[in-house]
């Protein structure tokens, strides 16, 4: 099975929409199948005491100016929407509140994302159940109750999903990954599993690829040094395309578990058991 791979740009592009497009292209030259946003509506993911404290950026000195100068509206994303589609590659975004939903629909995207932060927000939940979309639902910060009750919304809905496994630090230490978790998801929620990373470096999810994933999401940027909360856990272009590169040669190498030998070996096997009068019976 192929796992379907999502480059997240998230706000990587830090507003810019020149930066946007670069992520883009960066997703496509490597061979993803969709690359991702996020979405807020301000006014409700966050309290207004928040808004108005003080926070220094390039875009002024409140947490409102950094947050609203990280956020797509209408015409942007009807920008992404066209040029993701000459571009010949899927997009979607995490809404993270309802309004942020709704706003997504008019985009008829493909697929839904539930963030791990959301997967507690019941009521968005079953929005976006409702939209019938194959969904992936990040599963940091969680415990098992919060997965079930995601996945029986869903289940109700009849609306298709799968799990990633996340480990919602940034960037995440090795030794946390729990990769494990991969076959505990998959066989006590049955269902497909995929894997959301936060870690520096390719090797974890090398290993995540190699444990049956269906799906891979990774941050990307054009440089881990940019402006942003979530650059440095993030893969830079020439590590995206060996990322995919790497995880396609190790899909086709899992194989089908069957014992079966090539044609091959029964030459290498004749000569050096030919003092052994060894004749194969495969």
């Amino acid at each position: 099975m192929s796992n379907f791979i999502i480059a997240e740009a998230g706000i990587n592009h830090n507003g810019d929409m020149s930066i946007c497009k670069e992520l883009i292209d960066v997703a496509v030259n490597a061979g993803c199948q969709a690359v991702k946003f996020q979405k807020r509506d301000l006014n409700l993911v966050y309290t207004q005491d928040f808004l108005d404290s003080p926070r220094e950026s390039q875009w002024g000195t409140t947490q409102r100016e950094q947050k609203s100068g990280l956020e797509f509206g209408k015409d942007e994303y009807e920008e992404i929407d066209r040029y993701c589609k000459n571009k010949g590659i899927e997009w979607f975004a995490s809404a993270w509140d309802t309004n942020s939903q709704r706003f997504l629909l008019q985009f008829n995207c493909k697929y839904n994302k539930v963030a791990s932060a959301m997967i507690v927000h019941e009521g968005l939940l079953k929005l976006i159940a409702s939209e019938g979309k194959h969904t992936f639902i990040s599963t940091g910060m969680t415990t098992y109750k919060d997965i079930q009750k995601a996945v029986d919304i869903f289940n109700n809905a009849n609306c298709p999903f799968e799990l990633m496994h996340t480990v919602s630090t940034y960037p995440m230490q090795d030794e946390n990954a729990n990769l494990k978790m991969i076959a505990t998801l998959r066989d006590k929620f049955n269902c497909n599993v995929g894997y959301s990373g936060h870690e520096v470096g390719l090797v974890i999810s090398y290993a995540a690829a190699a444990l049956g994933i269906t799906s891979l999401e990774r941050h990307v940027t054009l440089n881990r040094t940019m402006y942003g909360s979530d650059q440095s856990a993030s893969i830079e272009p020439n590590g995206f395309r060996q990322l995919i590169s790497a995880i396609r040669k190790i899909e086709s190498a899992m194989g089908n578990g069957v014992k079966n030998n090539l044609d091959d070996e029964l030459i290498i096997a004749r000569k050096l058991r030919e003092h052994l009068n060894w004749n194969a019976d495969w």
